[in-house]
């Protein structure tokens, strides 16, 4: 056998470096986003007592989450991916969340020898949903480039690709990084007993106020920090107005807020109508401001 040839062996790429590669890069992402949940201890709580029914819409919901964020981030660098290499790689993303949040909850003894099966899984799938986020944002979070090099899925977003959807296409990256931002503030923050507690201890009128701050702010940390350039967002027509654009991010807020509240079984189809409307105006406001800021930085 003769030596090797050095110039073929640095032209011909490692498949398996470069897929261990993304692999670690994965799941950083994943630790990067999941770390501050495995510290709250009402997650370990609600994951032991849910049957194993809920437990499957959470991981349900929780792929549908990664699967959209995969159709223009994902964790590997490729830029150009077929629907079904989209599901696949969203697949593998949820299930590197899944053993990276298995092994924290191990390393912290959440889990150990002695935790019945039904509880460990529970607590699995529950940290399992921010680790997994975490891996499907691994590639735009972690490089710097944010924003320059979105990926293109066939069909849909290479419709969009089109000249005459621009602003489309932008508002809809920008709801797209605003409910990125909801949920990675707001997350941890659903499953608190402080939510209903702020809730109930509000009256009706002091709702409307936290309303107006949620929107004020979110107003100011796009349009009036300084933070990006206003007059390019300006260009976006009326639909996108700085106006329409606080209000649409405002109302993607409030849906992330009502799917937290519900997989996190703080609010019940039994719940009355005011109980469901303050506590998602309550956890509206970080979402609004997790909203405000994921526009600007995603």
């Amino acid at each position: 056998m003769g030596p090797s040839n050095p110039v073929s062996d640095l032209a011909t790429p490692n498949i398996w470096l470069a897929e261990f590669q993304a692999i670690l890069q994965g799941a950083v992402g994943g630790f990067l986003f999941g770390i501050p949940l495995l510290y709250t201890v009402e997650v370990w709580s609600i994951g032991s007592s849910t049957n194993p029914r809920w437990l499957l819409v959470v991981l349900a919901t929780t792929l549908l989450g990664v699967g959209l964020l995969t159709q223009v981030e994902g964790f590997r660098q490729t830029l150009s991916l077929h629907p079904l290499e989209a599901l696949l790689e969203s697949i593998e993303a949820v299930s590197i969340g899944v053993v990276c949040a298995y092994l924290a909850l191990v390393l912290l003894r959440r889990i150990t020898l002695d935790t019945p099966l039904s509880e460990a899984l529970g607590k699995v799938v529950f940290e399992t949903v921010p680790f997994a986020l975490g891996v499907a944002l691994a590639r735009s979070t972690l490089q710097g480039n944010r924003g320059r090099d979105r990926r293109i899925t066939a069909p849909f977003t290479r419709r969009l690709a089109s000249p005459t959807l621009a602003n489309l296409r932008d508002a809809l990256v920008d709801f797209d990084a605003a409910l990125i931002g909801a949920v990675l503030i707001a997350f941890s923050i659903a499953p608190t007993e402080e939510v209903p507690l702020l809730a109930s201890s509000l009256p009706p009128l002091w709702l409307l106020l936290i309303m107006t701050a949620s929107l004020g702010l979110s107003y100011a940390i796009v349009f009036a920090s300084g933070f990006t350039d206003r007059t390019e967002r300006r260009q976006r027509g009326l639909l996108f107005s700085p106006i329409t654009e606080t209000l649409v991010a405002y109302l993607v807020a409030l849906l992330a807020s009502v799917v937290m509240l519900v997989l996190f079984q703080q609010l019940n189809p039994s719940d009355p109508w005011s109980e469901w409307l303050s506590d998602v105006l309550v956890l509206g406001l970080p979402a609004s401001i997790g909203g405000a800021a994921g526009r600007i930085l995603i």
